[in-house]
């Protein structure tokens, strides 16, 4: 990289949080280091609105965070969304039996900002350990926009998964995974990191090419497609450092801190 970038943006789970939840005093300096620099910054994560507070806890930050994979624009300041981009009762129907047919004892769950309503089958997992989910009956579960729906199986990996639901409603929806254990994702057409880090940088007036990108999985492809570069952690989904520009060092090793740190010195 032969000049500073004008914008980061830098996804969260498995590329800057760390396995078991942390965030290291490293990575926090380098983005400290970053915005005495100039240098604007932005998360764009798989991550619900009810999920950043850790976010916010440790980075001490304020802006916009781009959160569910562009389904929201999250305010970090005053923790409160600013925008919502959903799947719409109508073809979240059609999704929900397009992926119940085409993956038999699928779970279905709908992930709203704050909480989470599920079918009977939904299995919850770690990311629902802080909230009580929802068991509606099937008219009601599908009659409020959704910004995101997620299905788990109780066999199937997250990749096998997102093979059966591309060519099922892959039509309908923007289909993907983030390596959530068994688990699908769904947000609506045209929405992604891509489009969420596009609106981001609209409103700072910071061309594509002028973008560096960091991520790990699948649903950060999008972003890496759009951004001018794009870097994958060294434990990242062998499709993401396939389409990466570079490889940097792991999560654990706080790869992420030590390239911001790199280029900050040069």
């Amino acid at each position: 990289m032969t000049q500073l970038p004008s914008l980061i943006a830098c996804d969260l789970d498995g590329t800057l949080v760390r396995h078991d939840g942390a965030v290291s005093p490293r990575t926090v300096a380098a983005f400290e280091a970053l915005e005495t620099a100039g240098i604007p910054f932005v998360f764009v994560t798989g991550r619900p609105p009810r999920l950043m507070g850790q976010i916010a806890d440790a980075f001490g930050l304020h802006g916009i965070a781009v959160c569910s994979n562009g389904a929201y624009d999250y305010d970090l300041r005053a923790r409160a969304v600013v925008a919502e981009y959903a799947i719409d009762p109508a073809t979240l129907k059609k999704v929900a039996r397009g992926l119940r047919e085409a993956i038999p004892g699928i779970g279905l769950a709908v992930e709203y900002a704050d909480s989470l309503a599920a079918d009977p089958l939904y299995e919850p997992w770690d990311w629902d350990r802080d909230i009580t989910v929802q068991r509606l009956d099937e008219a009601t579960l599908w009659e409020r926009p959704a910004p995101k729906l997620v299905g788990r199986h109780e066999s199937l990996s997250a990749d096998e998964l997102l093979a059966l639901a591309q060519p099922a409603v892959g039509d309908l929806v923007t289909v993907y995974h983030s390596n959530g254990l068994r688990l699908v994702e769904a947000v609506a057409p045209g929405v992604s990191k891509a489009d969420g880090l596009a609106r981001h940088a609209a409103r700072l007036g910071v061309a594509a090419e002028n973008v560096t990108a960091f991520g790990d999985m699948p649903n950060d492809l999008s972003m890496f497609g759009w951004a001018g570069h794009s870097y994958a952690v060294a434990n990242a989904h062998p499709s993401v450092i396939a389409a990466a520009d570079g490889v940097i060092g792991s999560v654990e090793d706080d790869g992420v801190a030590v390239f911001l740190e790199a280029i900050l010195e040069a």
